[in-house]
């Protein structure tokens, strides 16, 4: 059996992030099939949110330990310079500055827990501690076929 290995993990510092889309709030089982249909919709309404900074990249916010109402859910998303009219049934959402341990994950959205427990498992060799309670990304390159995706998983860390 062939093992899967992460390539290529980094570390990267993000400054704030603006970002505007939609939020998911479903039962977790039906994430998997909810968030691609959000994120088609996400592309085909681009065209109406105001300071996009690149409409080729979309992205996935969550927290893996939420304790509130206001962070359960996953919110797919564009990055903006600035909040800009935002459309009626669009939400918004700011990201603090971060640190974030950064691994690629190219196939199909059923097989990303595969890819983000090698990530987790690289974070905890070099050192490093998750951070469950604060915004993770996903950082989507290419998001119209859910079983050939190219994301770019950002799980939040400091040092342990």
């Amino acid at each position: 059996m062939e093992e899967k290995v992460l390539h290529n993990p980094k570390i990267e510092d993000l400054s704030e992030t603006k970002l505007v889309g939609f939020r998911v709030l479903c039962d977790s089982e039906q994430y998997l099939n909810e968030i691609p249909k959000a994120a088609q919709l996400l592309n085909e309404r681009m065209n109406e949110i105001q300071q996009v900074t690149n409409s080729s990249v979309q992205y996935g916010a969550f927290v893996v330990d939420n304790y509130s109402e206001t962070e359960d859910g996953y919110w797919i998303c564009v990055q903006v310079n600035e909040y800009e009219d935002i459309p009626d049934d669009m939400v918004y959402l700011t990201i603090p500055p971060q640190r974030y341990a950064v691994g690629k994950h190219n196939g199909a959205n059923y097989s990303i827990r595969d890819t983000y427990a090698r990530l987790h498992a690289w974070i905890e060799k070099n050192g490093y501690e998750r951070q469950l309670d604060k915004w993770h990304l996903e950082r989507y390159h290419s998001w119209n076929n859910k079983d050939n995706l190219i994301i770019e998983l950002l799980d939040t860390i400091t040092e342990s």
